[in-house]
């Protein structure tokens, strides 16, 4: 029977259900259930380390070495089904499962170093004591992609399933970089992971926008940074409001007008940055008091100040005790 795989120099199969043929590791029906699939497959290896798009849908691959002995490109496994394939002990280093299907594969006690998991399908994949050394997982998983196109094209309710599945993809992939130690992996995931689960809120709801507000403010504990950005956004802001509105200092009005001297404005400016930086830090000094309406834009910086640094120290301390 012709078969549109090629192997070398040759283009047709005797039959497609010749386990020795090219077909039949591309033909989804034909059976992998069979004892000697594993033994097969490390056959052909032999020949080609190119399994591009093969179908392996619960193939037995219990101990199975896919790896070229002496090189460092890994075996080719893209494109590939491996939809609950026993690949427990397996040693698969280097190996390039992009594109590929591991949905419930038994991935225990498997060598994935190096390995490229980008855009491969990992959805209820059992990841237990596997190794995942410099494993390139991709940006994010194929069901964020999926969640939001169906969200952009108003199908909701299977916007809302993807949005599911994400979160059990991200947090199983948190959970495996936390037991492993990749504690930079597990705060991507982590991150990954509340936001899947916030999309899943009613767009309107209270829990959604204390849900988004946390993001922006530090990423779930994940973004000291974003805490820095914020507060020198604060301080800036409150800054240029107390140049405009003016502030008593040492007993003088200070404040921009047209009639200054660029030289005066300048100062006056400094003199608020320096005053808003003490109101955000709740120093209080007083050589710099508010006057007017100042003083509600002082009070509203300090106790933003207040809280903005007690979440820095938080969100910090959780980093670095990791």
């Amino acid at each position: 029977m012709s078969c549109k795989y090629k192997y070398k120099d040759q283009t047709h199969c005797h039959n497609e259900s010749d386990e020795g043929g090219l077909c039949f590791w591309h033909n989804p029906k034909a059976d992998k259930g069979n004892v000697f699939i594993k033994d097969e497959l490390e056959k052909y290896l032999k020949t080609s380390s190119n399994l591009e798009g093969f179908q392996l849908a619960n193939a037995d691959l219990h101990g199975i070495k896919l790896m070229v002995p002496g090189q460092k490109k890994g075996v080719n496994l893209s494109n590939a089904d491996l939809y609950r394939a026993n690949l427990s002990k397996a040693h698969l280093f280097h190996i390039n499962l992009s594109h590929s299907s591991l949905m419930k594969a038994n991935l225990n006690e498997t060598n994935l170093n190096s390995a490229n998991l980008s855009d491969c399908n990992l959805l209820g994949a059992v990841f237990s004591h596997t190794k995942i050394e410099h494993v390139h997982w991709g940006k994010n998983v194929i069901q964020e992609r999926a969640a939001f196109k169906a969200h952009k094209e108003k199908r909701l309710e299977e916007s809302l399933d993807y949005f599911e599945q994400s979160e059990e993809v991200y947090r199983n992939l948190r959970k495996l970089s936390e037991a492993r130690g990749h504690f930079e992996h597990a705060g991507y995931f982590f991150h990954k992971e509340m936001v899947m689960r916030r999309f899943q809120l009613s767009p309107y709801s209270f829990k959604r926008m204390i849900s988004r507000l946390v993001d922006l403010f530090c990423g779930y504990g994940e973004k000291p940074m974003n805490v820095i950005f914020f507060s020198l956004f604060v301080i800036f802001s409150s800054a240029i409001l107390f140049f405009f509105v003016g502030i008593q200092n040492g007993g003088e009005f200070a404040a921009f007008s047209t009639d200054n001297p660029a030289s005066n404005n300048m100062m006056h400016f400094f003199n608020a940055m320096y005053f808003s930086v003490v109101t955000f830090t709740t120093l209080g000094y007083g050589d710099i008091s508010p006057v007017g309406f100042s003083r509600l834009i002082a009070a509203t910086e300090a106790f933003i100040g207040s809280f903005t640094l007690a979440l820095f120290v938080v969100v910090f301390v959780k980093k670095m005790t990791r």
